[in-house]
């Protein structure tokens, strides 16, 4: 079932970078992409972004190491 899932998650995250125009058209800017990510340019690159992050993350939830990132990156918090 995880696979299928990541499949599918990673199917989104391609029709973001894929259709990162037609978003920005159909839905509007992102103020703050366009400030600090470009001049006329940030919000597409902020949903090709997106996409990428959306990819990666869904990979790593499907091989199964999405919880040994967490743990990683929270494990100083938890540390006597």
């Amino acid at each position: 079932m995880r696979y299928v899932i990541g499949l599918l998650v990673i199917a989104v995250g391609f029709m973001l970078v894929w259709k990162a125009d037609w978003i920005v058209n159909n839905f509007g800017r992102v103020n703050w992409a366009e400030k600090y990510l470009g001049y006329d340019g940030g919000s597409r690159l902020f949903w090709k972004l997106m996409g990428i992050v959306v990819i990666f993350l869904s990979m790593l939830y499907m091989f199964g190491f999405i919880g040994g990132l967490i743990d990683l990156i929270f494990s100083p918090l938890f540390r006597r």
